[in-house]
């Protein structure tokens, strides 16, 4: 039996082993994903850029109960790092910074930059994003990590721009952290 990989190893491992583990293209366990918090990581950007941005952030993931569809948002946390639960940022009303919503579909039909073939993507282009959102051009494959378990994903940070794809060399990484605490519609209709 192979010992599952960790998220200290993402965060060690080099751009190559991180498309390795893309290539592999473990499905994701989708009956596991249906209320639940991740940590991200993000795994390329240079210190430069994370300072910037932002290195943590959240990602959710819900059933929507009139479609049944799996989707989901990003949440801004503050910057404490990954070793601890992710502390959600708020506005002056309380609520919850989010941003980039997106729905988890079938990428077996599509075709993917680079040759990549696999089991899901985010979606974000239809899942009710402002039409001024430059988030609506993600197209994000996803993966297992850990072959059968949903509580590791790497994602790949994907644009597709009218018919034509941007695959960028970010990955990032995500990491179980619990039961999702408050749903969030999107800002305009799906």
């Amino acid at each position: 039996m192979t010992t599952p990989i960790t998220l200290d190893d993402l965060v060690q491992m080099k751009r190559a082993d991180h498309e390795a583990i893309l290539r592999a293209a473990h499905p994701i366990p989708r009956d596991e994903l249906g209320d639940s918090a991740y940590t991200g990581v993000d795994l390329s950007l240079p210190p430069l850029a994370t300072r910037l941005l932002w290195k943590t952030f959240r990602k959710t993931f819900v059933r929507d109960p009139d479609t049944g569809q799996i989707r989901g948002w990003n949440v801004r946390v503050e910057q404490t790092g990954w070793e601890r639960a992710t502390v959600p940022r708020v506005d002056s009303s309380g609520r919850q910074l989010t941003f980039g919503h997106y729905l988890l579909r079938s990428a077996r039909a599509e075709r993917f930059p680079r040759g990549w073939k696999g089991e899901d993507f985010l979606d974000y282009g239809t899942a009710g994003n402002a039409a001024f959102d430059p988030a609506r051009l993600g197209w994000c494959p996803l993966v297992a990590v850990n072959e059968g378990s949903a509580e590791l994903l790497l994602g790949w940070e994907v644009f597709k721009v009218g018919g034509m794809f941007v695959p960028l060399p970010d990955y990032w990484a995500l990491r179980k952290e619990g039961p999702v605490g408050v749903v969030v519609e999107p800002p305009a209709p799906r």
